[in-house]
Order: C-alpha cells, then sequence, then structure tokens
C-alpha cells in the first residue's frame, strides 16, 4: 500500500537491545492527503532505518510505502504501519528548453508527404 502525505511530526528515537541485537524505532505522523474533508493523520514507524527519516523534513510532501500488520498480545490486538519505502513527491517541473546543436522541428509536412489528388497513385508490384 501507499499514500501521500506530508510530514506533520518526527518523534524522537526509541532504541533497545533484544535477543537479535541493537534496535532502533522511530515514529513519523503524516498528513495524509485524501479525497475526504477531514484531514488524516497516520502514524508511520521507521524500524532501524535511521538514515531514512534523517532525509524527512517537517511540511515536506512525500509519496510513502507501507505494510499494515496486526498482532495479538495477552488478548489484545496491536496495528504497526510500517514503511519500507519513502520518496520526495515529484514537483511539476518546467518543460526542458531545448539543446542549442539541436535545430528547431519543421512546422510544414514535407512536399513528398502528399500527393496532388487528380494523380493516381499505383505502388502495387504486381
Amino acid at each position: 500500500m501507499e499514500f501521500e502525505g506530508t510530514v506533520f511530526r518526527i518523534m524522537p528515537p526509541t532504541s533497545g537491545t533484544s535477543a537479535r541485537g541493537e534496535w532502533q524505532r522511530q515514529e513519523v505522523i503524516f498528513d495524509a492527503q485524501s479525497q475526504s474533508q477531514y484531514p488524516r493523520k497516520i502514524c508511520v514507524t521507521f524500524f532501524n532505518k535511521p538514515e531514512e527519516v534523517a532525509r524527512l523534513r517537517e511540511g515536506a510532501a512525500y509519496t510513502v510505502s507501507i505494510d499494515v500488520e496486526s498482532r495479538e498480545y495477552n488478548g489484545r490486538w496491536y496495528t504497526d504501519v510500517r514503511a519500507w519505502r519513502i520518496q520526495p513527491k515529484e514537483v511539476a517541473a518546467a518543460p526542458a528548453a531545448a539543446p542549442a546543436d539541436v535545430p528547431p522541428m519543421p512546422t510544414s509536412e514535407p512536399a513528398y508527404a502528399t500527393a496532388p489528388a487528380t494523380q493516381e497513385v499505383d505502388d502495387l508490384p504486381f
């Protein structure tokens, strides 16, 4: 899944040690752009990706690819929204100017492109 949104707030990182080693988790709150009239906030978790979170800027727009996963613990359900890719949202670029060494395209058709209506062209090989 993916969505487009702007960074609302970057939360401080949480780190610790487990049986598998050191880990770091950081949550980022996005203001999702949707067709709804009400704003939607989505809390996305970045797990062991401090370099990606360091590139984010509050107020900047991004396209975020996420996985949503729920798990049960002691009779309660917990849901994680984890990011696996984030890309800056593309801004409309101005059309690039043609290089100086490329001649401009012709605006009229060449003479060989049209045949006069009175002349019948027979190009069959038999």
